[in-house]
């Protein structure tokens, strides 16, 4: 049966039919993939549970203001003082603003500073459908009005209406994301296969996976209440080709094998697939049962990320054992040109690299894998460096946009809090004592008089640091403790802030509550796939020090090399499940390898030949993924560069050295316990060559 299937997408007719069939695919997901951003939620509020305090606030607030506002400051500055025409052209400009659509209400100001040298001004910005994209016009309205005839004043908009604009302008370079991404995978192509042609097959097939599986998340985003935002889109990109051009190149490095021993391309496709099918299909869904157990998170941003990751994966998957296939069948061997494989060559060997290397291992196998567990370990105390409590607004780009420069200016000559304050709403009859304990924590500037409706009160509180650093975080913490001891007030604490500090907290209980249940869950896959206890532990434990190792490199090169400010709550999070899972990806195309050897040949020829047929390929597969998360450090995103860097030398780590080097040296030490408790525990190893030079030729042959 599972030969038959996989005779089916590589048939003399069939190949036609699947080519057919994602044609007619293609164009509606065209259409649904690009209407994909119509459904993004960028705003942080919409990231939060509904049930998180500051969520609470946003629903009660409505009473007070109108929903879906963000305040934008703008800031003019002129170090030699502002002077009367300053002030009158803040003035004029502050009505031009009112006549900006999507500005609501009065705005706040303009108002000078004590020090005489800064104007700022207080305009809110309604959200509509359009989201940040629709911020991010009024911004460009204001500020375009805000530097005509200027005469040497200073003009910025910063304030949460500033980040949103200059962060949808950071993500806007999604399409260049692409085209780098692309380019890194055809570059990778023509290294491994020295081919000019064949790199456009599996480039033809990603991109068919990619749109559509951008058009599946758009209906479930429509449809289902699925949270994506720009974030989901360009891991999405960077994942499915990624994850998805390994899977070509697994099944492509088959399929040339099957070609030397079969005549008939269309027999190589499907022995190729028989074959190599099995440990991408696991490999994949491995990957995708990992990333869906993200829907077990709090925050919805996250918990949306999941199952928009695990369709891609699942897309790209039925790509590459379909479309794929069927492209390669039609095209037949000339796509391998200039170096077409030929039937009857399939003896012509010869020792690669990786063969040498588990030559160099077999010798010593227990102190390799001690020496480098040992290394790996040491590298992962740089964990304990990592400042993952978040970011604040201007620490979040790479460089330093208008709303940041606008805040340094702003905090030099106003209070840092000052045009995005705290909301306290409570019960009215409780408005005097809020009040009174909002005004005694530290850390605020001024607290308003209460504002009263409806029953409900609601009281301002402005902030003496920037609302999005640590310190406002804090002073958040602490109105709230005071304001929840008033007995039946139900006072709560929101605004931006409030919402950052709700966000750290649901991204630290869903690393805490996801990791083990992912640890859990992919051991079982292994054991099921294996049919063995010691094997998965034993993989497990190597993908979990890779993990920390990656980690702490990663930690040590934010501090002391990038000078980050930190790492987003939700960034270990992020890093284990893509760490975790694509590094047992790769055990499991190896693993699956020395099993299937070790059944004839014994597990120390397994071992061997699994590490010298696997690993030219593996490392490609490699370098490809790791090519694609490195490039998502061509958006000037803080959290862009750090999780692409964490991600890509974590991937190069697994495969070049605990994949290569670790696992190898494990099975050959471990020897047949490596599948204990099943039959093949049983199985002895067969009469071996010296151990200097093991005979690999025969086990390669068989396979």
């Amino acid at each position: 049966m599972v030969r038959k299937l996989a005779s089916l997408p590589g048939g003399r007719v069939a190949k036609w039919v699947v080519l057919a069939l994602w044609t007619a695919l293609l164009v509606p997901a065209l259409m649904l993939a690009g209407q994909l951003g119509d459904v993004e939620e960028n705003d942080n509020s919409a990231w939060l549970p509904g049930n998180a305090e500051s969520t609470r606030v946003v629903e009660r607030a409505e009473k007070f203001q109108p929903a879906d506002t963000l305040p934008a400051i703008v800031v003019y500055d002129r170090p030699g003082g502002i002077t009367p025409a300053d002030m009158a052209k803040a003035r004029a400009d502050a009505e031009a603003f009112q006549g900006i659509e999507n500005v609501v209400g009065q705005p706040q100001g303009p108002l000078k500073s004590q020090d005489g040298k800064a104007i700022q001004t207080v305009v809110q910005v309604h959200k509509d459908k359009t989201g940040w994209e629709g911020i991010g016009e009024v911004v460009d309205a204001m500020t375009k009005a805000g530097e005509e005839n200027a005469d040497g004043l200073g003009f910025h908009v910063t304030g949460p209406a500033g980040y949103a604009s200059d962060s949808i302008k950071a993500f806007s370079g999604g399409g260049g994301l692409t085209t780098i991404t692309a380019a890194v995978v055809v570059v990778i192509l023509l290294l491994t296969y020295r081919s000019p042609l064949l790199p456009l097959l599996p480039l033809m097939a990603v991109g068919g996976a990619l749109v559509t599986s951008e058009a599946v998340i758009y209906l479930l985003a429509k449809n289902a209440g699925l949270t994506v935002n720009k974030q989901t889109s360009f891991i999405l990109t960077v994942l499915v080709f990624g994850a998805a051009t390994d899977y070509a190149l697994l099944l492509i490095s088959r399929y040339r094998e099957e070609l030397q021993r079969h005549e008939d391309r269309h027999e190589a496709m499907a022995e190729a697939l028989h074959r190599s099918g099995p440990a991408i299909i696991a490999s994949a869904a491995t990957v995708a049962v990992s990333l869906m157990l993200l829907m077990l998170a709090t925050l919805n941003s996250t918990q949306g990320l999941g199952p928009a990751c695990a369709v891609g994966i699942l897309v790209g998957l039925l790509a590459m054992v379909t479309l794929l296939p069927a492209l390669l069948v039609i095209c037949g061997r000339w796509i391998f040109w200039p170096v077409k494989p030929s039937y009857g060559s399939a003896g012509a060997t010869r020792e690669s690299i990786w063969t040498r290397v588990g030559t160099a291992v077999s010798g010593r196998p227990r102190t390799v894998w001690i020496g480098t567990a040992l290394a790996l370990g040491a590298v992962a105390i740089g964990v304990f460096g990592l400042k993952a409590d978040g970011l604040s607004n201007k620490d979040q780009f790479t460089d330093k946009p208008q709303m940041a420069v606008g805040e340094e200016i702003q905090s030099r000559h106003f209070p840092a809090g000052s045009g995005d304050p705290v909301y306290v709403v409570a019960k009215a009859a409780s408005a005097e004592q809020v009040k009174t304990a909002l005004s005694g924590v530290p850390g605020f500037a001024g607290v308003s008089t209460p504002m009263v409706k409806d029953g409900e009160a609601m009281v301002l509180g402005e902030l003496e640091d920037d609302p999005s650093s640590t310190a406002a975080m804090r002073t958040v913490e602490q109105a709230r403790a005071a304001v929840h001891e008033i007995e039946g007030a139900d006072a709560q604490v929101g605004g931006n802030t409030a919402i950052i500090v709700d966000t750290q907290d649901a991204a630290a209980r869903d690393s805490k509550v996801i990791i083990p249940i992912v640890l859990v869950v992919v051991l079982l896959i292994l054991a099921l796939l294996l049919r063995a206890i010691v094997a998965p532990l034993l993989l497990m434990a190597t993908v979990v020090l890779s993990f920390g190792a990656a980690l702490g490199v990663s930690s040590l090169m934010f501090n002391h090399v990038f000078h980050f400010a930190g790492a987003e709550a939700s960034f270990p999070l992020l890093t284990f499940v893509f760490l975790v899972a694509l590094g047992i990806d790769y055990n499991i195309f190896l693993v699956t390898r020395v099993r299937e050897v070790t059944l004839l040949h014994g597990t120390r020829h397994g071992a061997l030949t699994g590490l010298s047929a696997t690993g030219g390929v593996i490392t490609s597969a490699g370098l490809v993924l790791a090519g694609t998360f490195a490039a998502m450090a061509s958006l000037p995103l803080v959290f862009a560069a750090e999780l692409g860097f964490d991600v890509a030398f974590g991937v190069l780590l697994d495969t070049m050295i605990v994949r290569s080097v670790l696992v190898t040296a494990l099975t050959l030490d471990v020897g047949r316990w490596m599948w204990w408790p099943s039959q093949l525990f049983r199985h002895h190893d067969a009469s071996l060559p010296p151990a200097g030079k093991p005979d690999l030729e025969p086990a390669l042959r068989s396979m």
